[in-house]
């Protein structure tokens, strides 16, 4: 079907001029919108969930078109400043370079030159030119088919009646045919209403004809952004110990139709909230231009009412239908890390119910896996100590035998604020065992109390000490009294309690404690 295509190219280039000319008013002048001087920012705002964003979303969805781009999770705020030239009295002013999936409610127009200059009406016109729109449009129209017969190459001329399965063409003898597969079509002209990109087209008047700076802001979908942290983990003193290098890069889905050449970028990062329908966008303040100094900065973190906006420090390009990437910060090394193991003897978690849990065979199934998490500081001493936005954290180690990095796990985390600890879950222990049972169990409905025992065991096969934390939840009601117990342990809240447990090189350790409950 490529012949297809370059007809209809042909076709578009021969009648662009018709194409602008049928969205005007008769009694208005026509204004031109021009890309001189012009100067674009893009606030990118996502509301994906942390590490929601899929691989198959980086790029549209073969014959899926507009539907992918709809599901792209945020949407961005545009703001484009050009000269425009403004006839005296009342014009149209179209502007195509916009995205095709902006809302048309958020549009704001203004004469930065005179600001007395209004828009009186506005027309979002998103009828684009494709091969079935302009089949439909043909329909009882001549049009001219060339397809192949055998190893012949054969042209019908016809009225198209039909093209819901196939084409259905009348000939001039009155000839009907039906035509399944056909090598190329042809138009005599292109019908009106059909245009080649997304356009908005503004009825403005103004008392001051000529060049105008103006300045379009409007929002649109198909755009999101989030954060991958990559990080590579390096053993330290002992098992529980080690170092991190932290370095973090923003990825940035854009599907909106359209693309943004040498933008203004800022990231907006938090939860924020958007009214149904979107109410109109503020307008943003003028940039400052940047010098040739400015080509390799990075991104600027502040603070923005409750939320984080991140500046990049140099203008870039989104294209549309591409994913780009940009680091966020620095590289932090050797921040110092700590490797948690965790052994959680609950196998598939507690629920904490209205009313005391008097059944004796409750949580009496065993969890054996130890997980492992790595945690650090997001500390400034340590080359960090700025906002976090939320993203997927993915983990790799170095083997000293080939200098290769080898991925050991990732996680994700929300938005994390400065001085704030972040902890990772990379998987479980392979060396690390745990087993919970329960040793004991009485209850006396009547005297509204219960008592349970419950023993953890330990097992340690690596070939070096290493410390777990014993996780318990008091599940059974809300008020509880630790009577006996093997060692300490550390409260976490209401319902949580800790036993750190140290454990020799090929050792094990028993924890034992009994709970009272009463009601």
């Amino acid at each position: 079907m490529t012949q297809l295509t370059r007809s209809i190219n042909q076709l578009l280039r021969r009648r662009l001029g018709i194409i602008g000319a049928a969205a005007l008013g008769a009694a208005c002048a026509t204004s031109g919108l021009a890309a001189d001087g012009a100067d674009t920012a893009i606030t990118i705002y996502s509301s994906a969930q942390p590490g929601a964003i899929s691989p198959e979303m980086y790029r549209p969805v073969p014959g899926m078109g507009m539907p992918n781009s709809m599901a792209i999770p945020g949407y961005a705020l545009v703001r484009d400043e050009r000269m425009v030239k403004l006839a005296n009295g009342r014009s149209t002013l179209q502007f195509t370079d916009v995205a095709g999936l902006i809302d048309p409610t958020t549009v704001q127009f203004v004469s930065l030159t005179d600001p007395s200059t209004r828009v009186l009406e506005q027309n979002f016109q998103f009828d684009l030119v494709s091969t079935q729109k302009l089949l439909q449009k043909f329909i009882d129209r001549p049009i001219t088919l060339d397809y192949s017969l055998g190893n012949d190459a054969k042209t019908l001329t016809g009225t198209l009646l039909s093209a819901a399965d196939g084409l259905v063409l009348r000939a001039s003898n009155g000839e009907i045919s039906a035509v399944h597969s056909y090598n190329s079509v042809r138009f005599p002209d292109l019908p009106g209403g059909l245009i080649t990109r997304p356009t908005l087209v503004w009825d403005i008047a103004t008392q001051k004809p000529g060049d105008h700076r103006a300045r379009v802001t409007y929002q649109t979908g198909g755009v999101t952004w989030w954060t991958d942290y990559n990080l590579t983990y390096a053993d330290g003193r002992d098992a529980n110990s080690g170092t991190l290098d932290v370095g973090a890069w923003v990825s940035i889905i854009n599907q909106s139709g359209a693309s943004y050449s040498n933008a203004r970028l800022k990231l907006i990062a938090g939860d924020v909230h958007r009214a149904q329908p979107a109410a109109a966008p503020m307008s943003l303040a003028r940039m400052e231009k940047l010098g040739e100094a400015d080509a390799v900065r990075g991104f600027a973190e502040k603070a923005l009412f409750e939320f984080h906006l991140y500046t990049l420090g140099r203008p870039t390009t989104l294209l549309n239908n591409s994913t780009k990437q940009i680091e966020l910060f620095d590289q932090a090394r050797q921040v110092p890390a700590k490797k948690v193991l965790v052994y959680y003897g609950l196998d598939q978690g507690a629920y904490f119910y209205p009313s005391p849990v008097t059944d004796r065979d409750y949580g009496g199934q065993s969890n054996k896996k130890v997980d492992v998490y790595v945690e650090f500081k997001n500390d400034e001493k340590f080359g960090l100590g700025v906002p976090l936005p939320a993203g997927r954290i993915r983990v790799a180690q170095l083997d000293a035998a080939d200098q290769s990095l080898e991925f050991i796990g990732e996680d994700i985390i929300d938005h994390t604020p400065k001085n704030e600890m972040v902890r990772i879950k990379l998987g479980s222990a392979f060396d690390v065992v745990g087993e919970r049972k329960q040793v004991d169990f009485a209850v006396n409905t009547s005297a509204k109390w219960m008592e349970e025992e419950i023993e953890v065991k330990l097992r340690n096969h690596k070939e070096m000490p290493v410390t777990v934390l014993v996780k318990e939840n008091l599940y059974r009601w809300s008020n509880w009294k630790i009577m006996k117990k093997s060692q300490d342990y550390d409260k976490e809240d209401a319902r949580t309690i800790y036993f750190p447990v140290t454990l020799a090189k090929d050792g094990s350790a028993t924890v034992r404690y009994r709970v009272r409950y009463t009601w």
